[in-house]
């Protein structure tokens, strides 16, 4: 029996080649999404879910309030860890982390010879309860005691290799290994780790080492308690049942005890609450982000992408459905006569899902070859980690099957059902469709088709906002200058501020370059400095708050064009005793007049230092659009001077004068910086860096109107051939009455033209409130226009229009004899 089934099947397919083709084509498109997105998004979630007991491994983190806005840091208090470990209830295990960047030195005693790593980064400072929270295997070393004492380093395998190519992990142990001046023993090797995690530390050094060395403790600030330094943070692994709350309200308590306020401190003061971070929730949440995490990833974009292959597939289902429905009235006779032969209606539906399910394996075979393809297409877009590995990854082989099955039954079973359904003396009669445009299978199938253009116009006018918005943000004028510059910056050990006044000369000779400065970051960074002041206005009215702080020489807010509304440009005299402020401060301190802000002071809380208002610029974004523009002050300090801003000369026409420039700045880099790489960037690349997501999110959305788009045409062509295989005797008749060519091809496209505008009704408010979900990220954002929506319904009308023309106008040319001769 079963193989009567798949040769009927097979016949099926042949004889009706292009339907099969088109019904393989649909699914395999919605299949290759549905597959490649499945491979994004179960990437993404797998993120250090392999570590034991990972539900109860969290970070502490920190929520700062002030003014009504809160920041987020993963920074804490170097002290924070100790007074946890020794105060706090509920915890099995808690670790430190303590970020370092420094160059690397290999000594091998044996030969007497030194090797140099530049810059080595994934560096910290730890204890041993870093490895009984994490989950790593040991390679060589004690797993228990290898960074109990001082001085003491842990490798992976990787970067043991690295350092000591030429030996097994067991001579590794007692090696050396110098970080800057710190010099440290190998105690122990850990074998790199080859899932996925943001954890991807390669040299463990003894946290002890930091509380015996008094310079870098110094510099880790591990003694201060009112300082919150970025690269401290702290591990804990809660006992089972422990509460996260308490546990949290424990650490802000210690902390408060700590740190009570100054006692001439009368402004409001930040409230600080320390939370605790999920492990699993690390990977995805920006705001506490403090390492330069290669993978990070965003739910809400993971959520989406699920979203847009479960419509994809959908459509393809749908289509799907549409198609074999419409090729009902070629199948009729055949199903008239296998029923008067004794078939069954049960033996006509399992034929019917036994063609869905080949068509659909067919689609799988296909799509699964495509998918590498694919991923390689978006490569730009996608962690390199993700790949289809079909015969080590058989979580794959499992969504595929079950991706097969649960297509095969959603798309033939409708199918199976009517068609199984048709009574033979109808059938044989070629009366299988009439009255069918007033049976309930008319209704759902334009039901199905209505779902189709909803899904295709919300995809449309997604993508017309989303573009718009990037659009929006790359070419709003942000309040300073942001083409023909470029920002370079200094080695962070080699630094010396007289090698970079030397290396300021020789950019200065360069004729290609039109002005040269010397500042912190640029105006808008996602690198940026932050601290509180106190102002007294005349009334003895205590004004507290955060400031921005940026800083620059003279030539800082010419070269990016800040315009000055009052008082004068910043001179090296200012250094430690004046500051240029923005708009948005002079407003905070209570003027609206930007000129009397000029010659005002203010200072730190507390302290007796008072720093002088010498002018105030226009307010400029410090960051990306997503967020406000913060009060701010640019300040000469010479030992923050670090980064190189260049303005270039206007190109000529098919020149190559920025080329040359580039090219003569990494020269004179050299002739200063002989051991250091010259590395430099494109100041409006970096500003578009802060949008990539969006971009990213575009392009996306692109593909994915392009592709619905391409179902719903095709669904909507057999629903043209239905409809017109249904009215064929209509048609006939109407022509031998006079009706002409263009008549009959408006008759057959009003009721598609009716469906788009029902569609076009029901998606429209759907879509409005979820751009403006959307656009709520945004501080600063584009209007969403009426014309958005113009345009998604007039383009799909349009497009299918064109689609269903060539099947109405063929069946408006017929030869009316022919057809009312067949009937």
């Amino acid at each position: 029996m079963i193989r009567n089934y798949v040769k009927i099947a097979f016949r099926g397919f042949w004889k009706h080649k292009l339907f099969t083709l088109i019904n393989i084509i649909g699914l395999s498109i919605g299949i290759s999404a549905s597959l490649v997105i499945y491979l994004i998004v179960h990437y993404e979630f797998t993120f250090d879910k392999f570590h034991e007991d990972s539900d109860r491994i969290y970070r502490v983190v920190a929520d700062v309030s002030f003014q009504g806005r809160v920041d987020h840091t993963s920074g804490l208090p170097g002290p924070l860890a100790g007074a946890i470990k020794s105060e706090v209830t509920g915890l099995q295990a808690i670790t430190p982390l303590y970020t370092l960047s420094p160059n690397i030195v290999f000594i091998d005693k044996n030969k007497n010879t030194q090797k140099q790593f530049k810059y080595q980064d994934r560096i910290i400072l730890t204890d041993q309860q870093y490895f009984n929270i994490f989950s790593y295997v040991w390679l060589a070393g004690s797993s228990q005691h290898a960074l109990d004492a001082p001085n003491q380093v842990v490798l992976t395998s990787q970067q043991a290799r690295l350092y000591f190519p030429s030996l097994s992990y067991r001579d590794m142990i007692g090696k050396i290994v110098i970080y800057d001046t710190l010099k440290t023993t190998v105690a122990g090797i850990v074998q790199t780790q080859t899932k996925n995690t943001d954890f991807t530390f390669h040299d463990f050094v003894s946290y002890s080492t930091a509380t015996l060395n008094k310079p870098l403790a110094a510099s880790l600030r591990i003694k201060q308690w009112n300082t919150i330094f970025s690269g401290s943070e702290v591990i804990v692994k809660l006992i089972p049942g422990a509460q996260v709350p308490k546990v949290a309200k424990q650490i802000s308590t210690i902390f408060r005890n700590n740190t009570p306020p100054p006692p001439n401190e009368k402004g409001p003061l930040n409230t600080l609450n320390f939370t605790l971070q999920r492990l699993d929730d690390i990977h995805f949440n920006a705001d506490y982000d403090i390492f330069d995490f290669s993978s990070r990833a965003s739910k809400p974009t993971l959520y989406g992408l699920s979203a847009i292959a479960g419509f994809l597939l959908l459509l393809a289902c749908i289509n799907f459905v549409n198609l074999i429905t419409a090729q009902g009235a070629l199948r009729a006779k055949e199903i008239g006569i296998r029923k008067t032969m004794g078939g069954s209606r049960m033996q006509l539906v399992v034929q019917f899902l036994t063609e869905t399910f080949f068509i659909t394996l067919f689609a799988v075979i296909i799509s699964a070859s495509l998918t590498p393809i694919i991923l390689k297409i978006f490569a730009d877009f996608i962690a390199p980690g993700i790949h289809a590995d079909f015969l080590h990854q058989p979580g794959i082989i499992l969504f595929l099957v079950i991706l097969t099955i649960a297509v095969s039954i959603l798309s033939g079973f409708y199918p199976a059902i009517v068609l199984s359904g048709y009574k033979p003396v109808s059938v044989l009669k070629n009366q299988a469709q009439s009255n069918s445009s007033k049976t309930r299978s008319a209704w759902i199938r334009k039901s199905l088709t209505v779902s189709q253009f909803v899904v295709a116009q919300f995809f449309i006018m997604a993508t017309v906002l989303v573009s718009k918005q990037v659009y929006y943000v790359l070419h709003k004028d942000l309040g300073f200058k942001k083409d023909a510059i470029v920002v370079i910056r200094s080695p962070w050990q080699s630094f010396k501020p007289g090698s970079n006044k030397v290396l300021l000369n020789k950019f200065r000779s360069i004729p290609q370059i039109a002005l040269v400065s010397l500042g912190d970051e640029p105006p808008s960074s996602d690198i940026y400095n932050r601290t509180r002041f106190t102002y007294t206005d005349g009334k003895k009215q205590i004004i507290t708050d955060q400031v921005v702080i940026e800083s620059g020489d003279e030539n800082y807010i010419k070269l990016y064009q800040i315009k000055l509304l009052a008082g004068r440009n910043l001179r090296e005299s200012d250094t430690g005793k004046a500051v240029i402020i923005n708009n948005t401060f002079a407003k905070i301190l209570g003027f609206t007049n930007p000129g009397d802000a000029i010659g005002k002071q203010f200072g730190p809380p507390g302290g007796q230092r008072k720093i002088n208002i010498v002018g105030v610029v226009a307010d400029f974004n410090q960051r990306s659009l997503h967020t406000p523009v913060y009060p701010g002050a640019i300040s000469w300090a010479p030992w923050r001077l670090r980064t190189f801003h260049v303005s270039l000369k206007p190109e000529t026409a098919g020149g190559n004068e920025w080329k040359t420039a580039i090219a003569s700045m990494g020269k004179a880099w050299k002739e200063v910086y002989p051991d250091d790489d010259f590395d430099y960037d494109f100041y409006d690349k970096i500003i578009a860096h802060f949008y990539e997501e969006e971009q990213h999110t575009s392009t996306l959305l692109t593909w994915a109107t392009g592709l619905s788009i391409l179902i719903s045409c095709l669904g909507l062509w057999a629903l043209t051939i239905y409809t017109a295989n249904q009215r064929t005797k209509e048609i006939g008749v109407r022509k031998v009455l006079g009706a002409t060519v263009a008549q009959i091809a408006t008759l057959l496209s009003t009721e598609l033209v009716l469906l788009i505008i029902l569609a076009f009704i029901i998606v429209t408010p759907v879509a409005w409130w979820a751009m403006n979900k959307w656009m709520e990220n945004y501080t600063d954002r584009t209007p969403i226009s009426w014309w958005i929506f113009t345009i998604s319904g007039g383009g799909m009308l349009l497009a299918a229009v064109f689609t269903s023309s060539f099947q109405t106008i063929k069946a408006a040319i017929a030869n009316p004899v022919k057809s009312l001769r067949n009937e």
